[in-house]
C-alpha cells in the first residue's frame, strides 16, 4: 500500500481528534471541560463530515477501478459510466475538504461598526454618503440583524458628513467586511442645471466590533473631555456638558459622541467604537491579508480610488475588485441586490486562500 500523503495524514489526524473529543464529552470526570470541548467537537463536525463523504467516494472509485479491470463486459460497461460520475464528484468533495481546513477568520462572527463618510464631492458626496448609509440599514433589515445608530452627522441638505452605526447579528462582519474603501457615484446631481455629470466619492469602514475580552484599555491610556452638544450650524441642542471626546493617547485616535442627552450613554458608546477601532489595528497587524492600516483600508475619499462604482444614468453598479456589473442600481440601492456582490466577493476570497494553500 502506497505511504499516506501529507493531506491524508492531516485527514486522519482530525477525524481522530473528533473521536477523542467524542469519547471526552462522555466521560463525568471532563464534566468541567465539556462547554470547551463541545465548542471544539461542533467545530470539526462539518469537517470530519466532508472527510467521510470524500473518502467513500475515493473507497467507490477504487471499487469501481477493480470491477471496469474485470472480464464482464455488462459489468465493465455499467462499471465505467458510473466510475465516470464518481471521478466527477471527487474533485468538488475534495475542494469541500479544503475550503472547511482553511483558517477562519476569527472576527467573522462578530457584530461590525459600520462607518460611512463623504468624500471628495461636496454636497453631492454627502448625499451620496446619506443614500450608502441607508442602503446598509435595509440590507441588515433583510438580513434581520439589528441597527444602532452611534453617530449622525449630517449636513442639512439632507447629505451625510459621516454617519456610524453598530450592527449586531449572525455573521455580520464575515458578509460586510469586503464593503470597506471609497464608493464611487456618476450622476448629474439635482442642483446641476447643465445636465452634466458628477463624479463624487464617500468613504465606508466595516470594523468587526470588539469585546472588553478582546482589546485591553487602561484608564491611564484615555484622556475624555466633556463639551456642550451643538446641532448642525452650530444650533445648541443641549444646555448641559453630555458630549464626550475620548483620545486614546498612546494610538492618537479620537472618538467623539454627542448624539444622547446623558454623557454616561454618549461615554459608552464612544468607547464602542474606540474599542472597535483598536480591534481592528491589532487584527490588521496580526493577519498578513488585511496588514494595512485603517487609513489604506478606507483610503483618502478620493475620486479615483475606489473599490465600487454607482453610475445611475446607465443603472448599472460595477465592483472593480471582482469585475462583476450589475445592471440593477435600484435593487443595490434598496439592500435588495447587495447579497450579489457580497457572495461573489468571498467566492473570490475564498479562491484566493485556497489557491495560497496549494
Amino acid at each position: 500500500m502506497a505511504d499516506k500523503t501529507p493531506f491524508d495524514a492531516k485527514l486522519d489526524r482530525l477525524v481522530a481528534r473528533h473521536a477523542e473529543l467524542s469519547a471526552a464529552m462522555a466521560d463525568p470526570a471532563r464534566t468541567g471541560e465539556f462547554a470547551k470541548l463541545a465548542k471544539e467537537y461542533s467545530e470539526l463536525t462539518p469537517l470530519v463530515e466532508g472527510i467521510t463523504a470524500l473518502r467513500q467516494a475515493e473507497a467507490e472509485r477504487q471499487s469501481l477501478e477493480e470491477l471496469a479491470g474485470g472480464g464482464d463486459a455488462e459489468m465493465k460497461k455499467l462499471a465505467e459510466v458510473e466510475l465516470d460520475t464518481v471521478k466527477r464528484r471527487l474533485p468538488i468533495l475534495e475542494e469541500q475538504v479544503k475550503t472547511l481546513l482553511l483558517p477562519k477568520d476569527e472576527a467573522d462572527e462578530k457584530n461590525a461598526i459600520l462607518e460611512v463618510r463623504a468624500g471628495t464631492g461636496g454636497e453631492e458626496a454627502a448625499l451620496f454618503a446619506a443614500e450608502l448609509f441607508r442602503m446598509y440599514q435595509r440590507y441588515a433589515v433583510l438580513k434581520g440583524w439589528r441597527v444602532e445608530l452611534l453617530e449622525l452627522s449630517e449636513t442639512g441638505l439632507g447629505g451625510l458628513k459621516e454617519g456610524i452605526a453598530s450592527i449586531s447579528g449572525r455573521g455580520v462582519f464575515a458578509r460586510l467586511k469586503f464593503e470597506s474603501g471609497v464608493h464611487r457615484v456618476q450622476r448629474v446631481p439635482a442642483t446641476e442645471g447643465s445636465g452634466r455629470i458628477h463624479t463624487s466619492a464617500a468613504t465606508v469602514a466595516v470594523l468587526p466590533e470588539a469585546e472588553e475580552v478582546d482589546v485591553k484599555i487602561d484608564d491611564k491610556d484615555l484622556r475624555i473631555d466633556v463639551f456642550r452638544s451643538s446641532g448642525p450650524g452650530g444650533q445648541s441642542v443641549n444646555t448641559t456638558d453630555s458630549a464626550v471626546r475620548i483620545t486614546h493617547i498612546p494610538t492618537g485616535l479620537v472618538v467623539s459622541q454627542q448624539d444622547e442627552k446623558s454623557q454616561h450613554k454618549n461615554k459608552a458608546k464612544a468607547m464602542k467604537v474606540l474599542r472597535a477601532r483598536l480591534y481592528e489595528r491589532e487584527r490588521q497587524a496580526r493577519e498578513a491579508e488585511r496588514a494595512a492600516s485603517r487609513k489604506s483600508q478606507v483610503g483618502t475619499g478620493d475620486r479615483s480610488e475606489r473599490i465600487r462604482t454607482y453610475n445611475f444614468p446607465q443603472g448599472r453598479v460595477t465592483d472593480h475588485r471582482i469585475n462583476l456589473t450589475l445592471y440593477k442600481i435600484a435593487q443595490v440601492m434598496e439592500g435588495e441586490a447587495l447579497d450579489e456582490f457580497v457572495d461573489a466577493l468571498l467566492a473570490e476570497d475564498r479562491a484566493a486562500k485556497l489557491a495560497e494553500a496549494e
